[in-house]
Formats: structure tokens, C-alpha cells, sequence
């Protein structure tokens, strides 16, 4: 791909706006630790959730979506939909808790909950082992996709691409993120979504207009799939056929298998960053930096319907496209940069370009004032340097910026490919998720309960990659391999829980007094503390789940429907969206909120 003037005009203004953010926002950043990573906790629902979703919006999702429809059709983004169940559960399970909490990071949560020596080695573990080790590893996979990226659009080499990205857009981004701490990341993440969705709009159209047009794009892929035999499924549906087996594979066909897995217990079941059971990592800290309770769940609530609903078709259409611009792909992830490099006029590819950029450095940008808040506040902190003033720990939390920026620039250079990044963080979390879960809602719930359930997460997943005891594709082996170390998790968690002795009658009245959990799964603890008046909301906020999950579904498939030209379809299904979506908004203009910051 040539590059023009205009091309790296568009890059050189895109990288110039981002600088000037974070040069904006240093000053209101750096006078405490409060206001670099939770920025003063004054932060507008809509900015909060737009920055989440730009944050997902990451430079592999595209081509990890492209890859997962040339695959296994639209049915195969189940992989991610799925993960709405958990995410309209933070919505209206846990976000309210989250910001009554008043933490700074979600790791500290194990200190507020706990008590002792186990909470104590909980929070700094956790704050090595996701600030570190498996930041590193999302920051790495993240940059071996835009690499690839940089390899296509500059024709370079694998290892040109690689040196441009560890060494300029990642110290870059480090930059602006060390300046303007959670500000910046915020109002760049705002400037970065708007150009990324303007962007794969406009790649989507050339995509569907290089085919022929939605009508004979739809036509031709019907033809592929009566040329590949009955093995091949609908490149269109939504839904794996229930009809085949529950292994069994094809073009464009997710196993059902898989399907169940994702379905049934993967949004629960596994800890996988953003889509947290719970919430947790940089979805909590943009609940605490929310201005109040009301801001903290309709910012969650904006970012699941933008990021289900609104953001995934122009993907989508474009890998189906690339289906029949490119059958026979050997890396059908490739596909989308086909279409961008062959099918976009030479004139916008710099604007391309630079909302790949955009989509690189936003996640890469919060994951690092994410990961530096929990090396800085919940270890060094914590465990190294107690009674510094903030200036110091602000200075510490941009030096530790610039470590992770050093560390995931390693990490990039040896991981192998994208797939095998996120399938290592989806396995070493599965079974981790029903504690997460529980321990707001149950006060059984003990240190140990975590600790042996992340432990025992790693150890199985270790295990079976060494063992290598299941057979099939990877998909399919994904699949099995997540459900039995979610099965064996599971299970040694609960029986570590009742072996274990509870945590202290003191530690668990103050959590009770200070966030006032659902009654219920407390009554122990809240026949000690008769002031609080109880908490009764469980069933109401479960409704309110079950119809945000509607709401975004009937939207999703109902706009699907109606790009691929079945109207009727799509505008019954986008008024029951609308229906639902006032059912929601009667109950949620009827909560009570806890205005007062926290």
C-alpha cells in the first residue's frame, strides 16, 4: 500500500490530537493518586462507558472477528455476545456495589472484604498477576495484531512492523498516558471511539460494494454453501444448527458444542478482561470514577449497549465479505486488511490507518493506567513505601507506566500469534467467575475461596495443555478444556469455602455497614447490625437484568436482520427492543440512588 501526503497528514494530525489531550489533562491529573487513576471520581456516565467501549475496540477485534465469520459464520461471535449475560449483570448486580465501596482499584477489594494475612497476600498477588503478568500478556497479543496491521499497510516485514509498534506507538502511547493519567485516557478514548466507528462504517460499504451489494453478496454466499456440501453451515445465521452434532464442524458452521459452552458457561464461569464476572478491572475503575451511584450504572449500561448492539455489524458485513473476495484464506483474519488495502480508496487509507491507531492505543492506554494502578497503589503502596505524599506516588505511577510500557514490548516479541494470547487468559480464568460473583452476595465467602480457586484455575490449565487429553479442532478443544477446569475450579473452591473458617465478625460488619449487599445471603451479619435498614433489591434487579439482555439482543439480531434485507424481521424485532428498552427505563427512572460521592 502507497502511502500519499494526505495519508500521513491524517496520521501525523491523529497522533498530534492525542499528544495535546494528554499535555491538557496533566496538570488536573497530577495532584493526587485519586485524580490520576479514578480522575477526582467526577467523571459523566457517557464518557465513563464510551471510554469502555473504546477500550474493547482493541486492533485485533476486527480481524479476530473476521477470522471467527469466516470460520463459523455470524453464529461464531457467540464467543463474545455471550459475554452480555455478565456484562447487564454488573449493570444491575454490581455496579452500585462497586462504587459504594469507594476503592481505588478492584484488587483492593481483598482487603475491604477480607481479613488477615490471606487478604493481605490475595491483594498483593493479584496485584502482581493482573497488573504484570497478565497485562503484559493482553498488551502483547494486542500489539502482534497490530503488527500485523503495520506488516500489511507499510508492506514491511513482520519484524519492521513489530519495531515500529514496540518502539514508537507503544512509548507513545505511554506518554500521553503517563501525562494525563485517567483524563487523558478518557477524552482520547471519546476522540478515538468516534473515529473508529466512522471508520469501519466506511470499510464495511466498500466491503459490501466490492461484493456486488448486500443483495448479491447474500446470493453469492448462498451459492459457496450449496458448493462445499451438506458440512458446510450458513455463513448468515445467527445460530449454530441444533440439529448437527454437537462436534461436529464445517465451513462456516460453530459447533454446538461450543455454542452451550459460551452460552452457558463461559460469561459466568471465567475471568476475561472486560467482561469480568461481577465487573472488575477497568470496568471498575470507571465505576469508581463515576460521579455517583447513577452515573457508575448507566456508564456500564451505555457501554453494553454500544458495545453489543451498535458496534459489531460493520465487522460483521466486512468478514462476509471477505468471504467472497477471498475464499481458500489460509489466515482468514487476514481478510479485513485485504478489503482495506484493496477495496478503500487510496485517498482515505491514511484515515484508516490512523483509526487503527486509534483502536491499538486506546486499549493500550488503559491497560496501562490500569495495570500502574494496581503495581503503585494495591503493591508499592501497599507493601513497599506506606507513608509517601502523592506527589511521590503519582511519580511512581508514571515510572511504573513506563516499566509495563518496557514489559509488554518483551511480551509482544515472543508471543506466538493473537488466538493463543486471549485462549490462555479465557483457560487459566475458567471457574474463577462464581466467586466473583458470590462474594458480595454471600458472606461465606472467605480469602481462601479465591486464592484456591485462582490457583487451582492455573493448575488445571497448566495440566491439560501438558496432558493434551482431548481430541478435535481447537475450537473444540477450547471447549473442552475450559469446561473441565471450570468444573474442577468449581469444585475445589466450594469445598476449600466450607473446610476454611469464615472471616471475622468485624471485617464483615464493616463491608456490610459500608456497602449494604442484598440481605439475604447476609442474615448472619445483619441480625449484628439492625441500623442498616436491609437491602432488598436481588429480584428486582435480576428483572431489570433479564430485560437489559433483551433489550440488547433484540437490537442486535433485529439490525442484523435488516442489513440483510429481511425488513420484516428486523423492524418487529427493533420495536420489541424499544419496548423493552421503556420497560427498562421505567424501572431504572424509579431506583433509589445514592447521589453523595463517594
Amino acid at each position: 500500500m502507497n502511502f500519499t501526503a494526505l495519508d500521513w497528514t491524517a496520521i501525523v494530525a491523529y497522533l498530534g490530537i492525542t499528544l495535546f489531550l494528554g499535555l491538557y489533562f496533566r496538570s488536573r491529573s497530577g495532584k493526587s493518586v485519586d485524580d490520576y487513576f479514578v480522575s477526582g471520581r467526577n467523571v459523566s456516565w457517557w464518557l465513563a462507558g464510551t471510554s469502555m467501549v473504546a477500550t474493547t475496540f482493541a486492533a485485533d477485534t476486527p480481524l479476530v472477528v473476521t477470522g471467527l465469520v469466516y470460520t463459523q459464520g455470524v453464529a461464531g461471535n457467540w464467543l463474545w455476545w455471550s459475554s452480555l449475560l455478565s456484562g447487564m449483570m454488573t449493570v444491575f448486580l454490581y455496579a452500585k456495589l462497586w462504587r459504594r465501596s469507594g476503592l481505588l482499584t478492584d484488587v483492593e477489594f481483598a482487603e475491604m472484604r477480607y481479613a488477615g494475612k490471606p487478604a493481605a497476600f490475595l491483594r498483593g498477588f493479584r496485584a502482581v498477576y493482573l497488573g504484570l503478568l497478565m497485562n503484559c500478556l493482553i498488551l502483547g497479543w494486542v500489539t502482534k495484531a497490530m503488527t500485523s496491521i503495520v506488516a500489511t499497510t507499510l508492506a514491511v516485514s513482520d519484524h519492521k512492523a513489530l519495531a515500529i509498534c514496540v518502539l514508537f506507538l507503544i512509548p507513545f502511547t505511554g506518554v500521553y498516558v503517563a501525562l494525563g493519567g485517567l483524563w487523558g485516557v478518557l477524552w482520547t478514548d471519546l476522540f478515538q471511539f468516534a473515529l473508529k466507528m466512522t471508520i469501519v462504517i466506511g470499510v464495511a460499504w466498500y466491503a459490501v460494494h466490492a461484493s456486488g451489494g448486500m443483495s448479491t453478496l447474500l446470493h453469492r454466499l448462498a451459492e459457496m454453501r450449496a458448493a462445499a456440501g451438506p458440512s458446510a453451515g450458513d455463513a448468515t445465521a445467527f445460530f449454530p444448527d441444533m440439529h448437527r452434532g454437537w462436534a461436529e464442524e464445517g465451513p462456516w458452521l460453530l459447533p454446538v458444542l461450543i455454542f452451550v459452552v459460551n452460552i452457558g458457561l463461559q460469561w459466568w464461569a471465567s475471568w476475561y478482561p472486560g467482561a469480568e464476572p461481577g465487573g472488575g478491572g477497568y470496568i471498575a475503575q470507571r465505576i469508581f470514577s463515576a460521579k455517583d451511584e447513577r452515573n457508575g450504572v448507566l456508564s456500564v449500561l451505555w457501554f453494553n449497549i454500544a458495545h453489543y448492539a451498535l458496534r459489531p455489524w460493520p465487522w460483521i458485513l466486512t468478514a462476509l465479505a471477505a468471504i467472497v473476495l477471498y475464499p481458500h484464506l489460509e489466515h482468514p483474519e487476514t481478510g479485513y486488511m485485504l478489503v482495506v488495502s484493496q477495496h478503500v480508496p487510496p485517498a482515505l487509507r491514511g484515515v484508516v490507518i490512523a483509526g487503527f491507531m486509534a483502536a491499538f492505543m486506546s486499549t493500550i492506554a488503559t491497560q496501562l493506567n490500569w495495570g500502574a494502578s494496581y503495581l503503585v497503589s494495591d503493591f508499592y503502596r501497599r507493601f513497599i513505601k506506606r507513608d509517601a505524599d502523592d506527589k511521590h506516588y503519582v511519580m511512581m505511577s508514571r515510572v511504573a507506566t513506563v516499566i509495563l510500557v518496557i514489559a509488554s514490548a518483551l511480551v509482544s516479541v515472543l508471543l506466538a500469534d493473537i488466538r493463543s494470547g486471549w485462549q490462555v487468559v479465557l483457560e487459566v480464568g475458567a471457574g474463577t467467575g462464581g466467586v466473583y460473583l458470590l462474594r458480595w452476595y454471600w458472606w461465606r465467602i472467605n480469602a481462601w475461596s479465591e486464592i484456591s480457586a485462582m490457583v487451582t484455575a492455573l493448575v488445571v490449565t497448566v495440566g491439560l495443555r501438558w496432558a493434551e487429553p482431548f481430541s478435535g479442532s481447537s475450537p473444540v478443544v477450547f471447549a473442552k478444556t475450559a469446561l473441565t477446569t471450570a468444573a474442577v475450579t468449581t469444585v475445589v473452591w466450594v469445598i476449600v469455602t466450607f473446610l476454611t473458617k469464615p472471616e471475622p465478625d468485624a471485617v464483615l460488619l464493616k463491608f456490610y455497614r459500608h456497602v449494604r449487599p442484598h440481605v439475604t445471603g447476609w442474615k448472619p451479619i445483619a441480625q449484628r447490625a439492625p441500623e442498616v435498614p436491609p437491602t432488598r433489591d436481588l429480584g428486582r434487579n435480576l428483572l431489570s437484568w433479564i430485560l437489559g439482555c433483551a433489550m440488547v439482543y433484540l437490537a442486535l439480531f433485529g439490525s442484523g436482520y435488516l442489513l440483510m434485507g429481511a425488513e420484516g424481521k428486523g423492524i418487529t424485532l427493533l420495536i420489541a427492543a424499544v419496548i423493552t428498552a421503556a420497560l427498562l427505563y421505567g424501572k431504572l427512572s424509579r431506583s433509589g440512588w445514592e447521589t453523595k460521592a463517594t
